[in-house]
């Protein structure tokens, strides 16, 4: 062992969640080492970019109470490195007033004591100044907590605080195996090159190549029902004389539709004079054989999205959004999808008993939530079970056994919000 690299924890995944969990364990003055198989701030995964929202309004009970944490560590980070990665505006969420998600959301809203208010589509034009409208018989719920996080600014600011407390970064290094050391105990982390690390604890947070890496050094023994999906940021025009009314610094909110589709957005902020609106959802594929957006020969379902999106935009922006000439920009992305829609942040199991914990399926929604991850799996990996005893009620609903003789996970009460194309 002499000849390996040893870490107190090892890291494998240095997105959003890796880096964030780097700088978890360094603060506490673990010797840590966080690995990524490409480059640092690469685009071909899930943390890169210009804008990502936060929201704390969920159908999901839990998640609320995981982005208010988020939110309070969000302001901390910022004030330790020195510079935003968050800015801060109103979250608008519309939708059928009896849409199951919108009446959950409300609940929730409720149950967090979060400054909230239900308006109808005439209050609506009058608070947004008539720049946003929708059916009759939809509402409109707006809340404080919202705001545009900067994906690759965030994880910078995650990777250089994890160097301030010690931590060793190394990119280029593709993982190939994962082994229990069965004479010193603790992990082998083997790369492709051959280099060989050892950590007393592993965790690994490798986004759309979760169950790639997991069925390999598992020989197919653990199947983590992660699918990658590709998606596509969309970027359209705002018409002369508008673009003020839809920017983050005039107060207009990042905004979500819980119509079919589900759609989303951000106010103007990255691109001077355009404004975010896409569908969450995408295409199943393989993360290193992806179309970069493009369709395959015959698929009409990426012109059946701008269809939707156009429609969308013109009832609701009107004619001060051009959506006739669609969308001017567009951005590839992926999502690690379960079939539930939830996360996984769980022990691996098996030989690696409490030694290797995972973390994916962050589904297009967990960017915001990373700070709070981050801290929970530097609590697993160095605690255990006896620390996942006291995390039970913020992870029950992560755990890997949930899709064991059930293969779509926790039950939902609520409607399907990702739309596979």
């Amino acid at each position: 062992m002499e000849n390996f690299a040893q870490f107190d924890l090892i890291v494998i995944g240095a997105g959003v969640m890796g880096s964030s969990t780097a700088y978890q364990a360094a603060k506490r003055g673990q010797k840590t080492l966080l690995l990524e198989q490409f480059d640092f701030l690469h685009h071909r995964g899930s943390s890169h970019g210009e804008s990502r929202t936060i929201r704390a309004t969920y159908p999901e009970e839990y998640y609320s109470s995981m982005v208010i944490e988020s939110k309070k560590l969000w302001r901390e980070l910022e004030l330790e490195i020195g510079y935003n990665v968050n800015y801060a505006t109103k979250h608008l969420d519309l939708g059928p007033a009896d849409n199951t998600s919108l009446v959950s959301i409300i609940d929730n809203c409720r149950t967090h004591s979060m400054n909230y208010q239900i308006l109808d589509r005439h209050e609506a034009r009058t608070r947004f100044s008539g720049v946003v409208d929708f059916p009759d018989d939809w509402i409109a719920v707006v809340t404080e907590l919202g705001g545009v996080l900067k994906p690759t600014k965030a994880v910078a600011m995650f990777q250089a605080l994890a160097i301030k407390y010690g931590a060793i970064l190394k990119d280029k290094t593709e993982i190939v195996d994962v082994a229990v050391d069965k004479h010193r105990g603790g992990v082998l982390v083997t790369g492709r090159s051959g280099d060989k690390f050892w950590g007393k604890k592993c965790v690994v947070t490798a986004g759309a190549w979760m169950s790639k890496l997991v069925g390999k050094v598992c020989n197919g023994g653990i199947d983590l029902p992660i699918q990658p999906v590709e998606t596509s940021l969309f970027y359209w025009k705002i018409k002369e004389g508008y673009e003020v009314d839809y920017t983050i610094g005039t107060g207009f909110p990042t905004f979500a539709s819980y119509g079919d589709p589900y759609i989303y957005g951000t106010p103007a902020l990255e691109f001077p004079d355009l404004i975010k609106v896409a569908v969450h959802g995408g295409r199943e594929c393989d993360p290193d054989r992806r179309t970069w957006g493009a369709a395959p020969l015959g698929d009409e379902r990426p012109a059946m999205v701008i269809g939707y999106l156009k429609e969308w935009i013109k009832s609701t922006f009107g004619d001060r959004v051009d959506w006739e000439g669609g969308p001017v920009m567009r951005q590839s992305c992926m999502y690690s999808l379960t079939p539930d829609g939830d996360y996984v942040i769980d022990f691996l199991g098996g030989e690696f008993g409490e030694d290797v914990v995972v973390a994916g399926g962050f589904s297009g929604h967990g960017f915001k939530m990373a700070p709070v991850v981050g801290r929970i799996l530097v609590d697993l990996a160095l605690g255990g079970q006896v620390a996942a005893a006291l995390q039970e009620e913020q992870i029950k609903h992560f755990k890997l056994r949930r899709f064991e003789g059930n293969p779509k996970g926790n039950v939902k009460g609520f409607e399907e919000q990702v739309r596979l194309r």
